[in-house]
């Protein structure tokens, strides 16, 4: 009986995640391609990658599919490439079917604000102390402020929160992430 249960409710769960609007930009999915792209140069390998990574592509497009499109088709922005307005909120001209002018104008855009991060940040400032050391310093629309300090030492980069440690990067992680979020 619990089984049944549990398959009633896996079933609503993806119902309810499928009527959410699943088109979206495959943030995910991208990020999983401009991995296989970087790990190496030759077309012939990527494409053995490809195949190797296959059941890491299908996760991504299912995550991308019932999470994050869902979130960026009700906030109008995308929450893996930052990017706005949402893929279903693109003008692309000249549609086939034109209904927008035929509904209300709340239906026309993304009922729910995107989701913003550090949005009570008034402004930052950033000084290299050393050649290893930068330091930023946030001030917020609190009037708090805040300094984020990364040390790099060998391959490593140990980040400082108002001087308690936070955590330890790969330089190689923190290039990949610039990367990606320049693609």
């Amino acid at each position: 009986m619990n089984i049944k249960k549990i398959k009633i409710a896996v079933a609503v769960a993806l119902g309810v995640t499928t009527l959410t609007g699943c088109m979206g930009q495959m943030g995910v999915s991208k990020l999983v391609a401009f991995g296989n792209l970087k790990a190496v140069d030759n077309r012939y390998a990527r494409e053995g990658l490809y195949i190797l990574l296959a059941p890491v592509y299908g996760v991504a497009a299912f995550a991308d599919l019932f999470i994050f499109n869902s979130i960026e088709f009700w906030t109008g922005k995308n929450i893996i490439t930052g990017k706005s307005p949402a893929v279903v909120d693109t003008d692309v001209g000249g549609a086939v079917f034109k209904v927008n002018d035929k509904i209300d104008s709340s239906m026309t855009k993304a009922p729910i604000a995107p989701l913003q991060v550090n949005n009570n940040v008034k402004s930052t400032s950033v000084k290299q102390i050393d050649e290893n050391t930068l330091e930023m310093h946030v001030a917020l629309l609190d009037g708090t402020q805040q300094v984020l300090r990364g040390e790099k030492t060998d391959d490593n980069v140990a980040f400082y929160l108002d001087g308690n440690y936070i955590t330890t990067v790969q330089v190689e992680e923190l290039e990949n992430y610039v990367a990606a979020s320049q693609a």
